[in-house]
């Protein structure tokens, strides 16, 4: 088996805590390259975790200017798209973190780059490779649902605001728990749906609880001067076959309905939820049903 070259540009929170873990247990890839704007982290990283002959930087484009095969990108949503053109356009395949970019027109020349380059770019949307998405996913394609008509795509915490890093960071983000993990429960939603098109969409974005402290935050009190970006999201998205989801994101929101990246479907033929594990419901011999799954 071919050991691949890799590179990882940001040796952050997310770095640490999910892709050095996921790349030692894949096993089959060499990390040689390790950058983050601060130098330090970019150093320990590379002792804790690199192959042998692994460099440490802090301007990504040293990474890029290495023969290597691919590069995982780490860093805040807003450097996402210019970095990952240079990687592609420099003839490395791509593994971004989610989400994609902070805006449509980004991920476009991302796209595009991947297009022309001809090398392969993926985005960390880890909730597909669940076992359970796995047998919805192909459950969904066998026709068990029949035609996905109504959709719920839910990330909804009470009281759980990151409080580290620049999470809360407006200009660094894009935004707040939509972009952040409202992101995954529509990836999820759209991916099961096996439907990308769009005819409209409405929605609102709420700065409500984040202009005060909340010593009730799973993750520590965080300072509303520093909390730029939205506490909650809301929308309604209607695809051109007529499909419609409804999207909820939050990181605080007084409510007792809690869901973390997750989504309910409701087909011609039955309808699926993970609510306590996978279920799918529907109709059989004139009775109702549900079957839990795992």
């Amino acid at each position: 088996m071919k050991i691949l070259r890799a590179g990882i540009i940001g040796c952050g929170d997310i770095a640490e805590g999910k892709y050095f873990p996921a790349i030692k247990a894949a096993g089959g890839i060499d990390l040689l390259a390790f950058c983050d704007i601060s130098e330090a982290k970019a150093g320990i990283a590379c002792a804790q975790h690199g192959a042998p002959g692994a460099k440490a930087f802090t301007d990504y484009q040293d990474v890029l200017a290495m023969d290597l095969d691919l590069v995982f990108i780490c860093t805040p949503n807003r450097s996402h798209s210019p970095i990952t053109v240079d990687a592609l356009g420099s003839g490395k395949h791509v593994m971004c973190e989610k989400p994609m970019a902070i805006s449509a027109k980004e991920a476009e020349k991302m796209f595009q780059a991947a297009r022309k380059t001809g090398k392969l770019l993926n985005i960390g949307y880890q909730s597909r490779f669940r076992a359970d998405s796995q047998y919805l996913k192909k459950a969904a394609e066998a026709g068990v649902l029949g035609e996905v008509y109504f959709a719920k795509a839910n990330a909804v915490r009470r009281r759980a605001v990151p409080t580290w890093g620049v999470f809360l960071n407006e200009h660094a983000q894009g935004g707040g728990p939509l972009i952040d993990i409202g992101t995954h429960a529509l990836d999820l939603t759209l991916w099961i749906m096996d439907n990308y098109k769009p005819s409209y969409a409405v929605g609102t974005v709420y700065h409500k609880l984040n202009r005060d402290r909340s010593p009730a935050n799973a993750w520590g009190d965080w300072d509303p001067d520093a909390f730029t970006v939205e506490d909650s999201a809301f929308g309604f998205i209607v695809m051109e076959n007529g499909a419609t989801i409804m999207l909820c994101a939050s990181w605080a929101l007084n409510t007792l309905e809690v869901e973390e990246a997750t989504c309910t479907l409701s087909g011609t033929k039955a309808g699926a939820d993970f609510h306590d594990g996978l279920r799918i419901n529907g109709v059989r011999h004139g009775q109702q049903y549900v079957e839990m799954v795992g």
